[in-house]
């Protein structure tokens, strides 16, 4: 099979474009601090820190919970994470599985959360500022 030819109107003498690097990206612009006070004190942006509060502090204090029961529980009770579950596989190990499965379940109760509750509360605070 030959290969195609390159249409005349291509200019293939030039080097390709590359997205610039982040060093030559401009500074985004400096928030305003009046503008950020007067932000924070409105009715809207504190209905959204209180909603994203609702979710995240529960959420990290539970897991931080049950990862340091995991570690207490390999420290201190080795008897008990060393019992085998089926075949070579113990309780540590099913423990320490759980851990990703927990991580991967609080990220998608987050944007489920984020995306029913504190996008509709963002959009109303963006619709606020001037």
């Amino acid at each position: 099979m030959a290969p195609e030819a390159i249409p005349p109107e291509v200019d293939v003498t030039t080097e390709p474009t590359r997205p610039p690097e982040p060093s030559d990206r401009p500074d985004p612009p400096a928030a305003d601090p009046a503008a950020l006070a007067a932000l924070d004190g409105t009715p809207e942006f504190q209905r959204l820190r209180t909603a994203f509060r609702r979710f995240v502090l529960p959420a990290t204090a539970a897991f931080l919970v049950w990862y340091l029961l995991y570690v207490v529980l390999s420290a201190y009770a080795r008897g008990f994470m060393g019992a085998k579950v089926v075949g070579h596989v113990n309780v540590a190990l099913v423990f320490g599985l759980l851990q990703f499965l927990s991580t991967f379940l609080i990220a998608w109760a987050y944007e489920r959360y984020a995306r029913r509750t504190l996008e509709p509360l963002a959009a109303a605070v963006g619709e606020e500022t001037p």
